[in-house]
């Protein structure tokens, strides 16, 4: 019996990610919709879940499926700004940096020197011709949940669709709240990009599955290591396995269906709370399957950059917590 490595070596030097809250590389191409492509989330707990199967051609047609899923607590996002951007010389240039003239108090607390701007958002219309790009900043309300946190986190949230049309929308939600609901629709796939666990310094066999080596001869200095680490010219082989720092790595997930998104806070308490997490307090998304890292963690929703093209249909009945 045999099992696949742990580690890949594609993935080699593993490294730390730098920080939990990620910062999204890429933005899929949707002009059918304007949105924002993103939403901030916090992993609450794992679970499993009874659907309804209504996708015709399956053979579970009709029936009850119990799926795994995770709970995941959307708290809304306030936009304290939006960022304006050209695209010269093969590369994005800021054009403006426009901030809303009200920011919440636990917001301004914290980032009240930087959410400052003299630039107006009717002084920005006048040069749209060359925007090329919008985004809107928001920030996170962490201190609306019971994970402890209380700094929010700034991030940089692309808005799709036409660029006359992204302009009126990113008007009209300065300054405001927005919910998960105004973003995602439920048994829409999205992407999901986080932090993996951090495991701490490990060794070979549990880094990488290198096999141990036998216990009772053919080794001197420890059965639990590699048999070698290579030839003497050259001294450093980078593909060999080595000890190190495990976990704790920025990972994206594709194509998660999300199954539910609701405000019944009743259908994913359970009695006692949630543990080492607390209780959910605003709205939830319920995702099928796994994702990375521990409770708390933050994780991000993004619209999938290389959507399925078959899509299952199912109809949510309960949670089995």
């Amino acid at each position: 019996m045999s099992t696949p490595r742990r580690g890949s070596m594609g993935f080699y030097p593993r490294v730390r990610a730098k920080s939990i809250r990620v910062r999204v590389k890429s933005w899929p191409l949707i002009a059918q919709e304007t949105k924002l492509l993103g939403f901030p989330a916090f992993k609450a707990y794992t679970a499993q879940v009874v659907l309804t199967n209504l996708t015709e051609k399956s053979h579970m047609f009709g029936k009850e499926i119990i799926k795994a899923c995770t709970v995941l607590e959307c708290p809304d996002v306030f936009v304290v700004g939006l960022k304006l951007y050209s695209y010269e010389k093969g590369r994005l240039y800021n054009l403006a940096t426009v901030y809303a003239k009200e920011i919440p108090d636990k917001i301004s607390q914290y980032y009240g020197k930087i959410l400052r701007s003299k630039t107006n958002i009717e002084e920005v219309s006048k040069s749209i011709n060359r925007i090329s790009e919008i985004r809107a900043i928001v920030a996170t309300q962490p201190y609306l949940t019971t994970i402890g946190k209380k700094i929010p986190d700034l991030m940089e949230i692309k808005i799709s669709g036409n660029l006359e049309n992204a302009f009126e929308y990113a008007k009209s939600i300065l300054g405001k709240p927005l919910s998960v609901s105004d973003i995602f629709k439920e048994l829409q796939l999205v992407d999901v990009i986080g932090v993996t666990k951090g495991k701490g310094f490990q060794g070979v066999i549990k880094r990488f599955g290198v096999k141990e080596l036998p216990r009772w001869h053919k080794h001197r200095k420890g059965s639990r290591k590699v048999g070698s680490i290579g030839p003497i010219d050259p001294t450093l082989m980078r593909f060999i396995p080595r000890p190190g720092a495990m976990g704790f790595h920025r990972r994206t997930e594709y194509n998660k269906q999300i199954l539910k998104i609701g405000d019944d806070l009743t259908l994913i308490n359970p009695k006692g709370g949630i543990k080492n997490y607390g209780l959910i307090r605003n709205k939830y998304l319920i995702l099928a399957g796994s994702i990375m890292g521990p409770p708390k963690r933050f994780v991000f929703l993004r619209f999938p950059i290389r959507p399925k093209k078959k899509i299952d249909n199912f109809r949510f009945e309960k949670i089995l917590i």
